[in-house]
């Protein structure tokens, strides 16, 4: 097996091409998963980076990622259109997952189709990847490019949030900006593409998922570190960040009743049990911290999230269990960190 990133081959049995978003947090997993179906089979496999929706149109890529095998994608849903969101598949026993499983893998490259034992959908319909695409940049992901001194400043940047819980000077950051930029420049254009928010003195307000300001959702971190987080998805996101034990105290915008979700060893406790999140944004364009983080909040049931969904007509969204907001904010915020 041979993995390449240039050109569509003709070489080998089989050509398996991975289309992804770029800095999918998926695209390693259907790395893997491919070479453990193909099992040494010999195979072609092209990983393509796909950028805009005309491109995605072009491939026939109706979401990140997107597997196929001799130019077919064999987990097509009818009707799905294209798209640069993220996508899901759901295993042999219906489970959700960003990645086809290695099962529905090997009966796709042995032909024998996926489509009764392992249905395939989109991780949302397009009126909820409206919704999403804030929080992790229409699909492009919160993780910054490693290119310009940008991953090594905004790392450097959540890693002093994560140590100290509050922001760093531009100062503080001057070892981690490449040669022939300043931080102030890196930054400059990390806010420039949403990665993080600066106010009118080129401070840092936000590196998602952290705030430098006091939100409703309060962080407690290793070492007894206290910080805030931008959102309740952001929130749920800091644990699979950093890897580590984290509590988050916040409270139901209606009634006041407090939710905690308390991190241990990856696994998450809620209190109350019947919490869920309301994840929405507001008809307007602009950074995540102002077109949708306030809409992004806990509820201690989902009878408050619908009381404060009618108060609000102006937010377009809706109410998401537990699993589902985990798995959104781990998507979104678990490769920031991550070391290529």
């Amino acid at each position: 097996m041979t993995f390449q990133r240039t050109g569509r081959s003709t070489v080998g049995p089989m050509r398996i091409t991975v289309l992804t978003v770029p800095d999918c947090p998926n695209a390693p997993v259907v790395r893997e998963r491919i070479a453990a179906a193909l099992d040494g089979k010999q195979a072609q496999v092209e990983l393509i980076e796909v950028r805009e929706e005309a491109e995605a149109a072009r491939w026939q890529m109706t979401g990140s990622p997107t597997v196929l095998v001799d130019g077919v994608d064999p987990f097509a849903v009818a009707g799905a259109p294209a798209s640069v969101s993220c996508r899901l598949y759901r295993d042999e026993e219906g489970r959700p997952g960003g990645a086809p499983s290695v099962e529905a893998l090997r009966q796709a490259f042995a032909g024998t189709g996926v489509y009764g034992s392992a249905p395939v959908e989109e991780c949302c319909s397009a009126d909820d990847r409206d919704v999403l695409d804030p929080i992790g940049r229409a699909g492009r992901g919160r993780r910054a490019p490693d290119e310009r001194g940008l991953r090594t400043v905004h790392q450097a940047v959540l890693r002093h949030f994560a140590v100290t819980g509050d922001v760093p000077e531009p100062a503080d950051l001057a070892a981690a900006a490449t040669a022939g930029r300043t931080a102030a420049d890196v930054l400059a254009e990390l806010d420039r593409g949403d990665f993080l928010t600066l106010d009118a003195d080129g401070r840092i307000r936000a590196a998602y998922p952290f705030s430098a300001v006091p939100t409703g959702h309060c962080l407690r971190l290793a070492g007894g570190v206290e910080a805030w987080a931008m959102c309740a998805i952001d929130a749920l996101g800091v644990a699979a960040m950093l890897q580590q034990d984290v509590t988050v105290t916040s409270c139901d915008p209606v009634d006041g009743r407090p939710v905690t979700v308390t991190f241990t060893d990856g696994t998450a406790r809620w209190e109350p049990g019947e919490a869920v999140v309301f994840v929405g944004q507001r008809a307007k364009s602009g950074p995540a911290a102002t077109v949708c983080c306030d809409a992004l909040n806990f509820f201690a049931d989902p009878t408050t999230a619908e009381a404060w969904a009618r108060q609000h007509p102006e937010v377009h969204g809706r109410i998401t269990g537990q699993a589902e907001a985990l798995r959104i904010a781990e998507q979104t915020f678990g490769p920031l960190l991550a070391q290529d």
